[in-house]
């Protein structure tokens, strides 16, 4: 095997599968509306686009198993919980949403057809990647993510290098925390969490490595998808900011992104978008519904039947859910991630630092503790306001992060504790 040609290759479907629909229509947008403050909000969106991701892409290189094992010092019983939540959001929510968007960009500009026709062939050409999972990583790798990568740097570019284009003035009191925030839509760190273990499962199908080469090779893989994400959001966020003038207040994410394609590209703008647009959210759904797949396969002892069965009603969820307006599907995401999200980065945080840190009793107390401060997110994403006085005393409450800094006290008081139990 050569181990530096694979490690692309991998590294390459690595990216695809993490850049869907959400990555697509996110960074534009955020441009747009940043003006001079484009760095600003593209280092925000990276952190929680890209930075967590990775290091959960680390702890699965550390951990080298299932995604029960991100839950199972707390407990099995809320392990399981855990993985169950994570692919039932995944299911319902980004994967559909990549059907969404395909329909609206790349099938309803050219055909006069149905959300749900356009769902159903699409899940249908899903169910057959999944159905052939030994070749996916080959066929994304090789094929699907260089074309999607020569697509978006030449619109990038062709920005990038037109004398008419300049920023606006910034707008936003806090551009950073709002890079932050819609970095949460990508839902990148749950991605990161379920298609880690294709990763893994696809590299033990194809490669013989022992554990310290496959952590190595894992790190490696990550390390060049991660950069990709960088360099193509920075470009997005950048490329949003500079074509400010071309758009009205009121354009929509997908609208901006379509139209960007006919002022870059021109008359082949829109069927050159329309084929990255439709390749970028096919592999994310391709992936979502792989790991869910090899999560019940692996709680019914390696059966494909269970695989099988479960990428069908996967598929067949997209569908139905697919046909929903992409607005609304991010609308509805909205108090889920609040609640799924600072859990899911708790725990890559927490299974990163050193076990001596993180005794079982410190692991369950910051994660409960995690839990409770989200709920007045969750709550004031519903736009009830019974909670809003609770949330404004919250450090860093009014930015939906009032979870933070108590679960790091509690994180500290935890191992104040348990220094003070051990013997001297």
């Amino acid at each position: 095997m050569n181990k530096t040609k694979e490690i692309f290759i991998t590294g390459f479907a690595l990216f695809a599968l993490f850049f869907g629909a959400g990555n697509l229509i996110l960074p534009p947008f955020l441009g747009l509306n940043a003006g001079e403050d484009w760095a600003l909000v593209t280092i925000g969106f990276v952190i929680t686009a890209v930075a967590i991701p990775l290091l959960a892409l680390f702890v699965h290189a550390k951990l080298q198993g299932t995604m029960l094992d991100f839950g199972n010092k707390f407990s099995p019983k809320f392990s399981l919980f855990y993985c169950f939540a994570i692919y039932l959001v995944a299911v319902t929510l980004p994967a559909p949403r990549t059907a969404s968007v395909t329909h609206e960009m790349a099938v309803l500009p050219f055909f006069e057809t149905s959300s749900l026709v356009t769902s159903f062939i699409y899940f249908i050409l899903v169910l057959l990647f999944v159905w052939n999972r030994s070749q996916i990583i080959d066929w994304i790798g090789k094929f699907i993510t260089p074309l999607i990568v020569v697509i978006l740097l030449l619109i990038i570019s062709i920005v990038l290098f037109s004398p008419e284009v300049s920023l606006a003035m910034a707008t936003k009191t806090t551009p950073f925390v709002e890079g932050l925030l819609e970095g949460y839509q990508t839902f990148d760190a749950i991605g990161a969490v379920l298609v880690g273990g294709v990763i893994i499962i696809s590299l033990n199908n194809k490669v013989n490595l022992s554990y310290a080469e496959r952590k190595i090779f894992i790190v490696k893989v990550s390390l060049v998808a991660a950069l990709g994400l960088v360099l193509i959001y920075a470009g997005l966020i950048l490329t949003g900011a500079l074509l400010h003038g071309s758009f009205d207040e009121n354009v929509t994410r997908t609208q901006l992104l379509s139209r960007m394609g006919y002022i870059t590209l021109g008359g082949l703008g829109n069927a050159l978008l329309s084929v990255l647009i439709s390749l970028a959210c096919f592999t994310t759904a391709v992936g979502i519904v792989t790991g869910t797949s090899d999560f019940i396969k692996g709680l019914y002892k390696g059966s494909d039947n269970a695989y099988k069965a479960t990428a069908i009603v996967c598929c067949f969820t997209g569908v139905f859910i697919g046909q929903l307006d992409v607005n609304y599907i991010l609308l509805v995401a909205k108090p889920v991630l609040f609640l799924i999200y600072p859990v899911t980065i708790v725990m890559i945080f927490l299974h990163l630092l050193p076990q001596t840190w993180v005794s079982v009793r410190v692991f369950r107390a910051v994660i409960i503790t995690t839990l409770l401060f989200s709920i007045p997110d969750v709550i004031g994403s519903f736009e009830w306001t019974f909670l809003q006085p609770v949330q404004e005393l919250l450090p860093l409450g009014k930015y939906n992060m009032g979870w933070l800094l108590p679960a790091f006290l509690v994180f500290l008081l935890g191992n104040l504790l348990e220094r003070k139990k051990r013997p001297v």
